[in-house]
């Protein structure tokens, strides 16, 4: 373990950078624990108090966060909606992917990238939608510029704060030596272990239960009925359209749909996500309620709308459409 600290004391500021970097690039490394030892042993944890090193360790964890901010913001605009589906791809969260970051977005805009990255899961895809969404580049840099301080100065104050308690942690394993540093490897492998797992589960239902549109299509056009349902928010409904003759679903909503339809009915249901993350997470809660046959649309509106298929729209829905292909 005195290999650790002895890395943090010498290379600090690279493994801070490196750390904040990757993890907002989208590997799932956790942020804090290393900016707050980091920010401890600066400020002399055990010893008398030593402000000199913590302002720089501030100003590279902004650096680092502001570099992928960056490079995921610069491939928004550069590559639409499949930054999106890479992003929903690489997700440990998927169920929060795109539809709760498309919500906050649309209903905050730009000034969103401000907290984004205090709500787990959403810190990438936020700034790669704004992106995606055509902000300009002067009001993507205040913002997120805004958002990155907070976030990094949020983790530095935690570890200020906390520098004798996190000096007697590093002490206590410094004391197990090697067998120290095997133990914090082995909670963060476990940690990384049981997400992925718990993500291979979650594409594995997604799999089996799925339809194309192609499937849907052709149900319709043989004349069955399906109830086809939008889980998306009013937001993203505006902007983005429907498709003809689905029906508006919030999660809280979905339990009284058992009161209007029977449980056999076939149920589909869509969302934005490229990876149908939202609509699986609205099947699960309609197999509680009772219904027996759900699916979630493969590729979501989106994948209904590349395919030709027809999507409907009000006069604000349209408006939202020209002033976005305007900007």
């Amino acid at each position: 373990m005195q290999n650790l600290i002895f890395l943090i004391e010498r290379y600090g500021l690279v493994v801070v950078f490196l750390n904040v970097f990757l993890s907002q690039a989208g590997l799932p490394l956790p942020t804090y624990p290393v900016l707050m030892a980091a920010t401890a042993l600066a400020a002399g944890a055990g010893d008398p108090i030593d402000m000199t090193g913590i302002p720089a360790i501030f100003a590279i964890g902004v650096a680092g966060a502001f570099a992928a901010d960056i490079a995921w913001f610069s491939a928004g605009r550069g590559f639409g909606s499949r930054v999106l589906s890479t992003l929903c791809c690489i997700s440990l969260s998927p169920d929060s992917c795109v539809r709760q970051t498309g919500s906050t977005f649309m209903r905050f805009g730009p000034p969103s990238l401000s907290f984004a990255k205090f709500v787990p899961g959403l810190s990438n895809i936020a700034v790669a939608l704004a992106g995606t969404a055509g902000t300009s580049w002067p009001a993507f840099l205040v913002f997120d510029l805004i958002g990155a301080s907070l976030y990094i100065g949020a983790g530095v104050a935690l570890g200020f704060v906390f520098r004798d308690a996190i000096g007697d942690v590093l002490g206590v394993l410094d004391r197990f030596g090697r067998f120290g540093l095997v133990m914090v490897v082995a909670a963060l492998a476990l940690y990384l272990a049981g997400r992925w797992w718990q993500r291979q589960r979650f594409i594995r239902q997604l799999r089996s239960d799925r339809i194309t549109v192609k499937e849907l299509r052709g149900m319709i056009e043989n004349g069955a009925s399906p109830v086809i349902l939008d889980v998306r928010s009013d937001e993203l409904r505006t902007r983005d359209g429907v498709i003809p003759g689905s029906i508006t679903a919030r999660l809280a909503d979905l339990d009284r749909l058992k009161k209007e339809f029977a449980r056999e009915t076939e149920v589909i249901v869509y969302c934005s996500c490229p990876s149908e993350a939202s609509a699986a997470l609205a099947a699960r809660h309609l197999q509680r309620a009772g219904f027996r046959r759900i699916r979630p649309l493969l590729g979501g509106i989106q994948a209904w709308a590349i395919a030709g298929h027809p999507v409907e729209r009000d006069a604000a829905g349209i408006l939202a459409t020209n002033l976005a292909a305007a900007a």
